[in-house]
Protein backbone atom coordinates (compact mmCIF):
# COMPACT_ATOMS: atom_id res chain seq x y z
CA UNK A 1 0.00 0.00 0.00
CA UNK A 2 2.83 2.41 0.86
CA UNK A 3 4.60 1.80 -2.44
CA UNK A 4 1.35 2.42 -4.36
CA UNK A 5 0.80 5.67 -2.46
CA UNK A 6 4.35 6.72 -3.23
CA UNK A 7 3.75 5.96 -6.93
CA UNK A 8 0.63 8.14 -6.94
CA UNK A 9 2.58 11.01 -5.32
CA UNK A 10 5.35 10.67 -7.94
CA UNK A 11 2.82 10.72 -10.79
CA UNK A 12 0.89 13.70 -9.40
CA UNK A 13 4.04 15.78 -8.83
CA UNK A 14 5.53 14.70 -12.15
CA UNK A 15 2.51 15.73 -14.20
CA UNK A 16 2.09 18.93 -12.16
CA UNK A 17 5.60 20.19 -12.95
CA UNK A 18 6.36 18.55 -16.33
CA UNK A 19 3.00 17.69 -17.89
CA UNK A 20 2.99 14.82 -20.39
CA UNK A 21 6.79 14.96 -20.82
CA UNK A 22 7.02 13.27 -17.42
CA UNK A 23 5.86 10.06 -19.11
CA UNK A 24 9.03 10.18 -21.22
CA UNK A 25 11.07 10.33 -18.02
CA UNK A 26 9.35 7.25 -16.58
CA UNK A 27 9.84 5.39 -19.85
CA UNK A 28 13.53 6.35 -19.99
CA UNK A 29 14.20 5.30 -16.38
CA UNK A 30 12.27 2.03 -16.79
CA UNK A 31 13.99 1.25 -20.09
CA UNK A 32 17.48 1.86 -18.67
CA UNK A 33 16.72 -0.32 -15.65
CA UNK A 34 15.27 -3.02 -17.90
CA UNK A 35 18.38 -3.04 -20.10
CA UNK A 36 20.72 -3.18 -17.09
CA UNK A 37 18.84 -6.08 -15.52
CA UNK A 38 18.58 -7.77 -18.93
CA UNK A 39 22.37 -7.95 -18.94
CA UNK A 40 22.41 -9.81 -15.62
CA UNK A 41 19.48 -11.97 -16.75
CA UNK A 42 21.04 -13.10 -20.04
CA UNK A 43 24.46 -13.70 -18.46
CA UNK A 44 22.91 -15.82 -15.69
CA UNK A 45 20.81 -17.78 -18.18
CA UNK A 46 23.85 -18.44 -20.36
CA UNK A 47 25.49 -20.17 -17.36
CA UNK A 48 22.39 -22.16 -16.47
CA UNK A 49 21.58 -20.15 -13.34
CA UNK A 50 17.89 -19.93 -12.47
CA UNK A 51 16.49 -16.39 -12.37
CA UNK A 52 13.72 -16.40 -9.77
CA UNK A 53 12.56 -12.77 -10.16
CA UNK A 54 13.03 -10.14 -12.88
CA UNK A 55 11.57 -6.88 -11.57
CA UNK A 56 11.39 -3.41 -13.05
CA UNK A 57 10.90 -1.21 -10.00
CA UNK A 58 10.73 -2.02 -6.30
CA UNK A 59 7.91 -2.56 -3.84
CA UNK A 60 4.48 -4.00 -4.58
CA UNK A 61 4.14 -5.84 -7.89
CA UNK A 62 1.56 -4.09 -10.08
CA UNK A 63 1.76 -6.69 -12.84
CA UNK A 64 3.46 -10.08 -12.62
CA UNK A 65 3.59 -13.25 -14.62
CA UNK A 66 5.61 -16.43 -14.17
CA UNK A 67 7.23 -17.85 -17.29
CA UNK A 68 9.51 -20.90 -17.20
CA UNK A 69 10.23 -20.50 -13.49
CA UNK A 70 10.93 -16.75 -13.57
CA UNK A 71 8.52 -14.29 -12.00
CA UNK A 72 8.46 -11.16 -14.22
CA UNK A 73 7.25 -8.06 -12.38
CA UNK A 74 6.42 -4.43 -12.97
CA UNK A 75 6.59 -2.97 -9.48
CA UNK A 76 5.20 0.24 -8.00
CA UNK A 77 8.40 2.22 -7.37
CA UNK A 78 9.97 3.00 -10.78
CA UNK A 79 13.30 4.09 -9.27
CA UNK A 80 15.26 0.89 -9.70
CA UNK A 81 14.94 -2.79 -10.39
CA UNK A 82 16.58 -6.12 -9.78
CA UNK A 83 16.99 -9.74 -10.79
CA UNK A 84 16.88 -12.36 -8.02
CA UNK A 85 19.13 -15.30 -8.82
CA UNK A 86 18.75 -18.65 -7.15
CA UNK A 87 21.30 -18.89 -4.34
CA UNK A 88 22.02 -15.14 -4.22
CA UNK A 89 20.62 -13.06 -1.36
CA UNK A 90 22.52 -10.05 -0.03
CA UNK A 91 20.21 -9.83 2.98
CA UNK A 92 20.67 -13.50 3.93
CA UNK A 93 24.24 -14.33 2.80
CA UNK A 94 24.44 -17.32 5.14
CA UNK A 95 21.65 -19.13 3.25
CA UNK A 96 23.79 -20.37 0.38
CA UNK A 97 22.42 -22.78 -2.19
CA UNK A 98 24.64 -25.29 -3.99
CA UNK A 99 22.12 -26.91 -6.31
CA UNK A 100 23.01 -27.35 -9.96
CA UNK A 101 21.16 -24.23 -11.19
CA UNK A 102 22.31 -22.02 -8.32
CA UNK A 103 24.50 -18.90 -8.38
CA UNK A 104 26.35 -20.30 -5.37
CA UNK A 105 28.14 -23.07 -7.29
CA UNK A 106 29.73 -20.69 -9.80
CA UNK A 107 33.42 -19.84 -9.81
CA UNK A 108 34.41 -16.24 -8.99
CA UNK A 109 35.11 -15.52 -12.67
CA UNK A 110 31.64 -16.69 -13.71
CA UNK A 111 30.06 -14.59 -10.96
CA UNK A 112 32.05 -11.56 -12.15
CA UNK A 113 30.79 -12.23 -15.68
CA UNK A 114 27.17 -12.03 -14.46
CA UNK A 115 27.83 -8.98 -12.29
CA UNK A 116 29.66 -7.09 -15.03
CA UNK A 117 26.98 -7.83 -17.63
CA UNK A 118 24.51 -5.29 -16.18
CA UNK A 119 26.82 -2.24 -16.31
CA UNK A 120 28.18 -3.43 -19.67
CA UNK A 121 24.67 -3.48 -21.12
CA UNK A 122 24.19 0.14 -19.99
CA UNK A 123 27.42 1.15 -21.72
CA UNK A 124 26.49 -0.85 -24.82
CA UNK A 125 23.03 0.74 -24.86
CA UNK A 126 24.60 4.20 -24.79
CA UNK A 127 26.77 3.21 -27.76
CA UNK A 128 23.68 2.07 -29.71
CA UNK A 129 21.84 5.29 -28.84
CA UNK A 130 24.77 7.36 -30.10
CA UNK A 131 24.70 5.40 -33.38
CA UNK A 132 21.00 6.30 -33.75
CA UNK A 133 21.74 9.94 -32.86
CA UNK A 134 24.51 10.03 -35.47
CA UNK A 135 22.03 9.02 -38.19
CA UNK A 136 19.28 11.38 -36.97
CA UNK A 137 21.71 14.30 -37.07
CA UNK A 138 23.71 16.05 -34.36
CA UNK A 139 23.08 19.76 -33.84
CA UNK A 140 26.24 21.71 -33.12
CA UNK A 141 27.50 25.27 -33.24
CA UNK A 142 28.86 26.24 -36.65
CA UNK A 143 32.60 27.06 -36.83
CA UNK A 144 31.75 30.71 -37.47
CA UNK A 145 33.42 33.48 -35.50
CA UNK A 146 31.19 35.66 -33.34
CA UNK A 147 33.07 37.90 -30.92
CA UNK A 148 36.84 38.22 -30.60
CA UNK A 149 38.54 38.91 -27.27
CA UNK A 150 40.58 42.14 -27.04
CA UNK A 151 44.27 41.60 -27.79
CA UNK A 152 43.58 37.96 -28.64
CA UNK A 153 45.81 36.01 -31.07
CA UNK A 154 42.89 35.72 -33.52
CA UNK A 155 42.20 39.48 -33.49
CA UNK A 156 45.87 40.33 -33.88
CA UNK A 157 46.18 37.89 -36.78
CA UNK A 158 43.37 39.69 -38.64
CA UNK A 159 40.45 37.30 -38.16
CA UNK A 160 37.06 39.07 -38.14
CA UNK A 161 33.57 38.41 -36.83
CA UNK A 162 31.62 36.39 -39.39
CA UNK A 163 34.66 34.48 -40.65
CA UNK A 164 34.06 30.76 -41.05
CA UNK A 165 36.92 28.46 -40.05
CA UNK A 166 37.30 25.70 -42.63
CA UNK A 167 40.56 24.07 -41.54
CA UNK A 168 42.97 24.19 -38.63
CA UNK A 169 46.49 22.90 -39.35
CA UNK A 170 45.07 21.10 -42.39
CA UNK A 171 42.31 19.37 -40.42
CA UNK A 172 38.78 20.01 -41.71
CA UNK A 173 36.57 21.76 -39.15
CA UNK A 174 32.83 21.01 -39.11
CA UNK A 175 31.74 22.42 -35.75
CA UNK A 176 32.96 25.06 -33.34
CA UNK A 177 33.71 22.61 -30.51
CA UNK A 178 36.34 20.90 -32.70
CA UNK A 179 38.49 24.06 -32.63
CA UNK A 180 39.37 24.05 -28.91
CA UNK A 181 40.36 20.37 -29.13
CA UNK A 182 43.02 21.22 -31.71
CA UNK A 183 44.38 24.39 -30.09
CA UNK A 184 47.75 23.79 -28.38
CA UNK A 185 50.74 25.92 -27.45
CA UNK A 186 52.13 25.42 -30.95
CA UNK A 187 51.65 27.88 -33.86
CA UNK A 188 48.47 27.32 -35.87
CA UNK A 189 47.50 27.79 -39.51
CA UNK A 190 43.82 28.56 -40.11
CA UNK A 191 42.01 28.38 -43.43
CA UNK A 192 39.12 30.84 -43.19
CA UNK A 193 36.23 31.66 -45.53
CA UNK A 194 35.33 35.36 -45.64
CA UNK A 195 32.56 36.12 -48.08
CA UNK A 196 33.67 34.45 -51.31
CA UNK A 197 37.36 34.40 -50.36
CA UNK A 198 39.42 31.70 -48.65
CA UNK A 199 42.13 33.27 -46.48
CA UNK A 200 45.05 31.78 -44.54
CA UNK A 201 46.05 33.10 -41.11
CA UNK A 202 49.02 32.12 -38.95
CA UNK A 203 48.88 32.69 -35.21
CA UNK A 204 50.20 31.41 -31.91
CA UNK A 205 47.70 30.70 -29.08
CA UNK A 206 48.27 32.25 -25.67
CA UNK A 207 47.63 30.83 -22.21
CA UNK A 208 44.57 32.33 -20.52
CA UNK A 209 42.01 31.55 -17.85
CA UNK A 210 38.95 29.71 -19.08
CA UNK A 211 36.47 27.18 -17.67
CA UNK A 212 36.32 23.39 -17.98
CA UNK A 213 33.28 21.06 -18.06
CA UNK A 214 32.95 21.36 -14.27
CA UNK A 215 32.91 25.20 -14.41
CA UNK A 216 36.34 25.33 -12.79
CA UNK A 217 38.80 28.05 -13.77
CA UNK A 218 41.75 26.50 -15.63
CA UNK A 219 44.73 27.74 -17.61
CA UNK A 220 44.79 26.61 -21.22
CA UNK A 221 45.85 27.84 -24.68
CA UNK A 222 43.21 29.88 -26.51
CA UNK A 223 42.96 31.91 -29.72
CA UNK A 224 40.26 34.20 -28.33
CA UNK A 225 37.13 33.62 -30.40
CA UNK A 226 33.54 32.77 -29.50
CA UNK A 227 30.87 31.20 -31.75
CA UNK A 228 28.40 33.31 -33.69
CA UNK A 229 25.49 31.18 -32.45
CA UNK A 230 24.67 29.72 -35.85
CA UNK A 231 23.84 26.01 -35.67
CA UNK A 232 24.75 23.19 -38.04
CA UNK A 233 23.36 19.67 -38.23
CA UNK A 234 25.98 16.99 -38.83
CA UNK A 235 25.08 13.49 -40.05
CA UNK A 236 27.32 10.48 -39.55
CA UNK A 237 26.64 7.44 -41.70
CA UNK A 238 28.10 3.93 -41.88
CA UNK A 239 31.47 3.52 -40.15
CA UNK A 240 31.47 7.23 -39.28
CA UNK A 241 28.45 6.64 -37.05
CA UNK A 242 30.32 3.88 -35.18
CA UNK A 243 33.34 6.17 -34.74
CA UNK A 244 31.09 8.95 -33.46
CA UNK A 245 29.30 6.56 -31.07
CA UNK A 246 32.60 5.19 -29.73
CA UNK A 247 34.06 8.67 -29.14
CA UNK A 248 30.91 10.03 -27.50
CA UNK A 249 30.60 6.97 -25.23
CA UNK A 250 34.26 7.34 -24.26
CA UNK A 251 33.87 11.07 -23.62
CA UNK A 252 30.75 10.53 -21.48
CA UNK A 253 32.45 7.80 -19.43
CA UNK A 254 35.57 9.93 -19.00
CA UNK A 255 33.50 12.91 -17.86
CA UNK A 256 31.66 10.83 -15.25
CA UNK A 257 34.84 9.17 -13.93
CA UNK A 258 36.64 12.52 -13.66
CA UNK A 259 33.60 13.98 -11.93
CA UNK A 260 33.58 11.15 -9.37
CA UNK A 261 37.30 11.59 -8.72
CA UNK A 262 36.86 15.35 -8.27
CA UNK A 263 34.01 14.77 -5.81
CA UNK A 264 36.06 12.26 -3.80
CA UNK A 265 39.11 14.56 -3.71
CA UNK A 266 36.83 17.55 -2.93
CA UNK A 267 38.12 19.28 -6.05
CA UNK A 268 34.49 20.18 -6.73
CA UNK A 269 31.87 20.80 -4.06
CA UNK A 270 29.53 18.01 -2.98
CA UNK A 271 26.58 20.36 -3.51
CA UNK A 272 27.03 19.71 -7.24
CA UNK A 273 25.90 16.12 -6.73
CA UNK A 274 22.49 15.60 -8.33
CA UNK A 275 19.86 12.97 -7.62
CA UNK A 276 16.67 11.55 -9.04
CA UNK A 277 14.89 14.95 -9.08
CA UNK A 278 17.64 16.47 -11.23
CA UNK A 279 17.50 13.46 -13.55
CA UNK A 280 13.71 13.78 -13.88
CA UNK A 281 14.02 17.53 -14.51
CA UNK A 282 16.68 17.17 -17.22
CA UNK A 283 14.97 14.24 -18.93
CA UNK A 284 11.53 15.86 -18.95
CA UNK A 285 12.92 19.09 -20.39
CA UNK A 286 14.87 17.13 -23.00
CA UNK A 287 11.67 15.34 -24.04
CA UNK A 288 10.01 18.71 -24.68
CA UNK A 289 12.87 19.78 -26.99
CA UNK A 290 12.95 16.79 -29.33
CA UNK A 291 13.81 13.14 -29.85
CA UNK A 292 17.53 13.71 -30.53
CA UNK A 293 17.99 15.68 -27.31
CA UNK A 294 16.08 13.06 -25.34
CA UNK A 295 18.26 10.28 -26.81
CA UNK A 296 21.44 12.20 -25.92
CA UNK A 297 20.30 12.61 -22.30
CA UNK A 298 19.24 8.94 -22.18
CA UNK A 299 22.67 7.87 -23.45
CA UNK A 300 24.41 10.03 -20.82
CA UNK A 301 22.26 8.61 -18.01
CA UNK A 302 22.90 5.08 -19.29
CA UNK A 303 26.67 5.63 -19.19
CA UNK A 304 26.25 7.14 -15.74
CA UNK A 305 24.38 4.07 -14.47
CA UNK A 306 26.95 1.75 -15.98
CA UNK A 307 29.92 3.54 -14.41
CA UNK A 308 28.28 4.11 -11.00
CA UNK A 309 27.27 0.46 -10.71
CA UNK A 310 30.92 -0.52 -11.19
CA UNK A 311 32.06 1.50 -8.17
CA UNK A 312 33.58 -0.83 -5.52
CA UNK A 313 30.78 -0.20 -3.04
CA UNK A 314 29.06 -3.18 -1.38
CA UNK A 315 25.46 -3.64 -2.59
CA UNK A 316 26.51 -2.41 -6.06
CA UNK A 317 27.76 -4.69 -8.83
CA UNK A 318 31.24 -3.26 -8.38
CA UNK A 319 31.27 -4.21 -4.70
CA UNK A 320 30.34 -7.81 -5.49
CA UNK A 321 32.96 -7.90 -8.24
CA UNK A 322 35.51 -6.79 -5.63
CA UNK A 323 34.46 -9.60 -3.26
CA UNK A 324 34.88 -12.15 -6.05
CA UNK A 325 38.25 -10.74 -7.04
CA UNK A 326 39.31 -11.19 -3.41
CA UNK A 327 38.23 -14.83 -3.55
CA UNK A 328 39.99 -15.30 -6.89
CA UNK A 329 43.28 -13.88 -5.60
CA UNK A 330 43.35 -15.30 -2.05
CA UNK A 331 41.55 -18.60 -2.81
CA UNK A 332 39.04 -18.06 -0.02
CA UNK A 333 35.79 -16.19 0.42
CA UNK A 334 35.57 -13.06 2.49
CA UNK A 335 34.28 -13.98 5.96
CA UNK A 336 30.52 -13.95 6.46
CA UNK A 337 30.71 -11.37 9.24
CA UNK A 338 32.91 -9.06 7.15
CA UNK A 339 30.56 -9.49 4.19
CA UNK A 340 27.57 -8.53 6.33
CA UNK A 341 29.30 -5.51 7.87
CA UNK A 342 30.48 -4.25 4.48
CA UNK A 343 27.09 -4.90 2.86
CA UNK A 344 25.16 -3.01 5.52
CA UNK A 345 27.80 -0.28 5.49
CA UNK A 346 27.43 -0.02 1.72
CA UNK A 347 23.66 0.17 2.11
CA UNK A 348 23.96 3.02 4.61
CA UNK A 349 26.43 4.84 2.36
CA UNK A 350 24.21 4.53 -0.72
CA UNK A 351 21.10 5.57 1.21
CA UNK A 352 22.99 8.52 2.67
CA UNK A 353 24.23 9.60 -0.78
CA UNK A 354 20.70 9.31 -2.13
CA UNK A 355 19.32 11.50 0.65
CA UNK A 356 22.13 14.02 0.23
CA UNK A 357 21.64 14.19 -3.55
CA UNK A 358 17.89 14.61 -3.08
CA UNK A 359 18.54 17.40 -0.56
CA UNK A 360 20.79 19.12 -3.14
CA UNK A 361 18.03 18.75 -5.74
CA UNK A 362 15.43 20.32 -3.46
CA UNK A 363 17.72 23.21 -2.48
CA UNK A 364 18.45 23.84 -6.18
CA UNK A 365 14.76 24.05 -7.02
CA UNK A 366 13.69 26.24 -4.09
CA UNK A 367 16.31 28.91 -4.88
Amino acid sequence: MKSLLFLVVILVLGFKFYSVEFLATLLVISFLIFFHELGHFLAAKSLGVKVEIFSIGFGKALIQKEIKGTNYRLSALPLGGYVKLKGQDDFNPSEENYEQDSYGILTPLKKIYILFAGPFFNLFLAFLLYVIIAHLGVQKLAPQVGNLSPNSPALQAGIKSGDRILELNGIKIQSFDEISKLVTNEPLTLLVKRGEENLIFNLTPKIATTYNEFLQAVQKPIIGISPSGENVVLYYKGLQSLKYAYEESLNAASLIIRGIIKLITTDIEAKNLGGIITMVDITSKAASIGISTLLIITALISVNLGILNLLPIPMLDGGHILFNLYELIFRRKISLKTFEYLSYGGMVLLFGLMLFATYNDIMRFVK
